[in-house]
């Protein structure tokens, strides 16, 4: 499709009705259309493979889909086979069903790494969980999470560190303290200043950068002699870095980790695992104190259990993780060529794991910008792309990855023409897209 051609207005009506109705005018502030162009942010229709199709008719390739949760495509035949079998059995019950067990053992099964896992319906509850554990374990009150990483919880100890923390009392903001990645310098320091405090350190394991030689294992040996709880927020890492988490892949096993997105295709599964030690304590087998760890209603429906056993399964057997990369290295490849060829390699910028891909779109001074991120969106999404960020699914096909490219191609022309001229206003079609996390509307 070409630019004169894109024309969303039932989009446009839905995202009308979609305000009036839903705070925000989504469920998640990440597909805010404040996060699109204006005047083009399509409303879903449906998903298959790594295509959607919006409520106008309109194709896409999609990255990032469901804020990378689906990395298999959707609809996924072996993922909707499992669901589809246990919803015609029931999904809840007045005591835990089978599935349970089954879900509980595949997983440790997969991630070797911890002893004991509990299963919730998002990430926030499982970070949120790791952390009272933690406070509960070591009788600290201090959580110490790093700084570079943008997103843990939904909870008031992480949100009151955002620019979003209208509501939140300082007193709770107080006890979250921040530490930068790759330093355990700044870590010791942050020990010190805060002696037998310090509950916590939680982390993605890696991002956008590989951990330094020796940083997370350090990290562990470290939390260990100052009393602390290691956490690793493998929300976004597992099985993009391996079946196992980044944890698997670099050996270094957290105290606590937890999972979500990947593991369930887009149904709502995460999950809490760690040390049997430590998560026992939100059990029936300790003489201590009770801790209320996870307790959810919906955590443990089967036909969620049944799509993340069917997930893990399809990673082992189908080597999905190193698809991922594949895929990924082509696509970076090309974007990196396409951007060379217009003479913005260093405006259009490719960053992270080849599996985890997101851009980043700079001015004529390298300072992010999102007046240039605008445009680069709108001529992507002319070209029928819609790309957030880089992130594949195993659903796409080298073809798929060449077409995307080429739209690539096409928007990094329009980013030449908008440097040359020194100001990208009037390729912008309206406001610029704006960042989540910000304190005004």
């Amino acid at each position: 499709m070409s630019g004169a051609e894109l024309r969303l207005p039932r989009s446009r009506a839905v995202n009308e009705r979609l305000h009036a109705a839903v705070p925000g005018g989504a469920h998640t502030y990440a597909k805010g259309d404040d996060q699109y162009p204006q005047d083009l942010a399509p409303v879903i229709d449906h998903g298959r493979g790594a295509r959607v199709w919006d409520v106008d008719g309109n194709e896409y390739l999609e990255y990032g889909s469901g804020l990378r949760s689906v990395s298999l495509g959707h609809a996924h035949p072996r993922v909707l086979e499992a669901v589809r079998r246990e919803l015609d059995r029931g999904s809840n019950f007045v005591r835990p069903s089978v599935v349970e067990a089954e879900a509980a053992e595949r997983f440790l099964a997969t991630v070797p790494t911890a002893e004991m896992v509990k299963f919730a319906k998002n990430g926030s509850d499982a970070t949120t969980a790791a952390v009272r554990l933690a406070r509960a374990v070591t009788g600290r009150r201090r959580v110490a999470l790093c700084a570079d990483h943008p997103f843990f919880s939904v909870d008031d100890w992480f949100i009151g560190t955002t620019p979003m923390s209208a509501g939140i009392p300082s007193e709770t903001t107080d006890l979250t303290v921040t530490f930068p990645y790759g330093d355990l310098a700044a870590v010791e320091a942050l020990f010190d200043r805060y002696p037998d405090e310090i509950a916590c350190l939680i982390l993605e394991p890696a991002t956008q950068t590989e951990p330094p030689p020796g940083y997370l294992q350090g990290l562990r040996d470290l939390a260990h002699r100052r009393g602390s709880v290691l956490v690793f927020d493998e929300m976004i890492t597992g099985f993009r870095w391996s079946e196992a988490g980044a944890q698997g892949l670099y050996g270094v096993t957290p105290d606590l980790s937890t999972f979500g997105k990947a593991l369930g295709n887009g149904f709502a599964v995460s999950a809490l695992a760690g040390r049997r030690e430590l998560m026992e304590w939100g059990g029936l087998r300790h003489d201590g104190d009770r801790v209320f760890l996870l307790s959810t209603t919906h955590g443990a429906e089967t036909h969620a259990l049944a799509a993340a056993m069917a997930v893990q399964t399809t990673y082992v057997e189908e080597g999905v993780t190193a698809r991922l990369h594949a895929l990924g290295e082509r696509l970076a490849a090309g974007v990196r060529d396409a951007a060379a060829a217009m003479g913005v390699a260093n405006h259009v910028v490719v960053r992270g794991r080849a599996s985890n891909l997101v851009f980043a779109t700079l001015d004529a001074r390298g300072r992010p910008s999102q007046e240039y991120r605008t445009l680069f969106l709108r001529s992507l999404l002319t070209g029928g792309v819609l790309a957030p960020s880089f992130v594949v699914s195993g659903a796409l096909e080298e073809a798929d990855v060449d077409r995307t490219v080429d739209a690539v191609g096409q928007a990094c022309a329009v980013y030449r023409k908008a440097l040359d001229a020194g100001d990208p206003t009037p390729w912008l079609g309206g406001r610029p897209v704006r960042p989540v996390f910000r304190r005004e509307v």
